[in-house]
């Protein structure tokens, strides 16, 4: 494809890229105020000089006082990083893991709790809400991604009141950019095969572009432990996405789309069941289809004080059609937001940001069931808010952050959201972090969980769910300690999350039923985290980190453990890489601690015991090799190859109650090897 066609492919798919939010490391000690802009457009040119920092193995930590850190591209092409549900696979804060072994749904976990607590954004903006939780993992290709910032806790009061347990921010490839055109084909042992493209383009000092395309397919059926279904859907992803961006003295503009279609198929193979007396093939096809739309606009008023006014837009659109066995659900959702933010550091310590937001979620949802079709309302929701943020920072050794927002939702009425975080240094070798702050949450229960009604159980959904409420706590130590030489990176923290509303998914209380109900007693999550990493010799670095997680939950007027939470998880991963950097060697070994099954799970499976299941390991490894324009890499996955062999209760009869796909708690697949090509032009 030569330069005309590309060019004219990033004409034909219109309007503008955003440049991201990027988080500064702790090395970047003379950090002005500007670090503290969300708008991914303010600020000053150190901002986006910082943005190479995602180029060094290993994650690095937030220079600023929120609990956060940068997982750079390096660091995820470290494993195979084919999706954003597979960029944390050596990271010891965030967990992902399948949410049912029928649909291929995943989520991530953080501190504890489930990814829907987590604020998903697109470098800034809302990404990824109501019917797009169950599958939005995999909606972005792992190349496309430049870094990850992930938040602990409570986070700004810029980007919104959603954050309970941190945000994720995707950042995303730069029209901006070196100009540039990679390409990257990867294939696996499961005969999944993917191919990636991106290219950016200058087209005078002013104005940029990127493309990035991505296609990805299934094409064997796979049933490694007999059950009769598929372990993973066979899947086809289509996805595409242009973006742009005009810099001058004054003003900046960002814009981009995006458009994608997804289809997967699963369910019994097609040989199951045959027979005379036999039932009809239990069939699972999900069928997305979305667009995303964005639009960043900055005026810079004085540049010597980071005084900037800045507008951004968003909009989404996703149609969705599954069909669970005789279950039809179909839901054709519209999200918008547009958010007016002003920023100044009125003086050399004080910065102050305020803005007014407007979000809005409209979905018009279908069910169908054995009985025949649900009449289901049309859920809407519109929040106006405004906020005020104040930063501190008399020196590099103290920051104090203080926000309050105040929104108004046409559901649940007025709340406010405080937040405040405080950094200290009282030496080099030591950073310690405070935060508190409380976050809410709008449930769209029938959107957000519909791959439960992959189940055999009936979904009973209380007719009205309270708006999630929830504060957290939270508490860090970073030490920098020198040692033979080197420098010893030690991190300790706690997190304490308390609900005082929530929407409860049970499966305890009714054998036939699983209940999406209110939290009717008290909710609550502690987390203790202590991480090391150390360079032993040139190239090698090796990292090692425990968690320990108590989450507790009401079902049924008891306080209980949470189901499906592992109780620890350990890592350590080591990453070798020679003179050159020609060759890169990286092996991750997890473990994962045993969690409780739900009342009425069966006795005697494997890897059980009692109502819990047992501890269990994963290694995965990697080679890469790099040459001058491109490079190869070969690794493996879950290589103990330790695996749910139950991941399906009652595979046999998938018709009735019974019928269980959705509790998985380990891996559904053994082991899996994997190759690549990365190529750079």
């Amino acid at each position: 494809m030569n330069h005309r066609i590309l060019l004219s492919l990033a004409l034909a798919f219109a309007a503008g890229a955003a440049q991201a939010y990027t988080l500064p490391t702790d090395s970047a000690a003379h950090a002005t105020h500007h670090d503290n802009d969300s708008t991914g457009i303010g600020g000053d040119v150190t901002d986006l000089k910082e943005v190479s920092i995602i180029q060094h193995i290993g994650f690095r930590r937030h220079a600023g006082a929120e609990n956060a850190f940068t997982i750079g591209q390096k660091e995820m092409f470290r494993a195979a990083c084919c999706n954003l549900g597979e960029s944390f696979q050596t990271n010891p804060s965030v967990d992902v893991a399948y949410t049912d072994a029928a649909t291929g749904a995943k989520q991530i976990k953080l501190l504890g709790l489930s990814g829907t607590y987590v604020q998903m954004l697109a470098e800034t903006l809302p990404a990824f809400r109501g019917s797009a939780l169950p599958y939005a993992l995999g909606y972005v290709p792992g190349t496309w991604m430049k870094g990850i910032q992930v938040s602990k806790g409570t986070a700004s009061v810029k980007n919104g009141y959603e954050s309970v347990t941190g945000q994720i921010n995707i950042d995303y490839l730069k029209p901006e950019d070196e100009p540039h055109a990679h390409f990257n084909l990867f294939g696996d042992t499961k005969t999944r095969v993917e191919f990636n493209a991106d290219a950016n383009f200058h087209l005078n000092d002013k104005l940029s572009t990127v493309v990035m395309g991505h296609f990805d397919k299934t094409f064997e059926e796979h049933d490694e432990n007999n059950d009769g279904f598929y372990d993973r859907p066979r899947a086809r992803q289509l996805n595409l996405m242009n973006r742009w961006k005009y810099a001058s003295d004054a003003y900046i503009f960002h814009g981009g789309v995006s458009s994608l279609h997804e289809k997967r198929q699963g369910g019994q193979m097609e040989h199951a069941g045959m027979g005379a007396d036999a039932h009809p093939r239990y069939q699972i096809d999900i069928e997305a289809d979305r667009i995303d739309a964005f639009m960043k606009h900055a005026f810079v008023l004085n540049p010597e004080n980071g005084t900037n006014i800045a507008l951004m837009t968003s909009g989404a659109f996703q149609s969705l059609d599954a069909l669970y066995g005789h279950k039809a659900y179909g839901v054709d959702e519209r999200n918008a937001y547009a958010s007016l933010m002003f920023e100044t550091n009125f003086h050399s310590v004080h910065n102050l940001s305020t803005g007014l937001s407007l979000q809005h979620d409209y979905l018009s949802q279908r069910l169908r069931l054995t009985e025949g079709r649900v009449p289901l309302g049309r859920e809407k929701e519109t929040v106006a808010g405004a906020y005020a943020q104040y930063t501190y920072q008399p020196s590099t050794h103290l920051t104090a952050m203080a926000g309050l927002r105040i929104d108004d939702s046409s559901l649940y009425g007025t709340f406010l959201t405080p937040r405040a975080h405080l950094k200290v240094q009282p030496a080099d070798f030591i950073t310690l972090r405070l935060s508190a702050g409380k976050g809410f949450r709008t449930t769209h229960a029938l959107a957000q969980y519909n791959n439960l009604l992959a189940s055999g159980r009936q979904l009973a959904i209380d007719d009205h769910l309270d708006q999630e409420e929830a504060w957290n706590y939270g508490a860090s130590a970073n030490f920098y300690i020198p040692l033979f030489g080197k420098t010893l990176k030690l991190n300790a923290e706690y997190n304490y999350t308390d609900f005082r509303h929530q929407t409860v998914v049970d499966y305890d209380s009714d054998p036939e039923r699983i209940l999406v109900t209110n939290l009717n007693g008290d909710s609550r999550s502690h987390v203790f985290q202590v991480d090391a990493s150390y360079p032993f010799f040139k190239g090698f670095n090796l990292t090692a980190a425990w968690r320990w997680n108590d989450v507790k939950t009401t079902y049924g007027g008891r306080l209980r453990d949470q189901i499906l939470t592992s109780k620890y998880k350990g890592l350590i991963t080591a990453s070798y890489e020679t003179d050159m950097r020609k060759w890169q060697f990286d092996v991750t070994l997890q473990l994962n601690g045993s969690g409780r099954l739900p009342d009425g799970y069966p006795t005697g499976l494997s890897h059980t015991s009692g109502n819990r299941y047992k501890a269990f390991e994963q290694l995965s490894a990697q080679v890469t090799r790099e040459f001058r324009h491109f490079s190869v890499y070969v690794g493996g996955e879950n290589l103990t190859g330790v695996r749910q062999k139950q991941s399906i209760l009652n595979a046999a009869t998938p018709w009735t109650s019974a019928f269980e796909p959705t509790l998985v708690w380990g891996p559904v697949h053994g082991a899996m090897a994997y190759a690549g090509i990365r190529i750079t032009l």
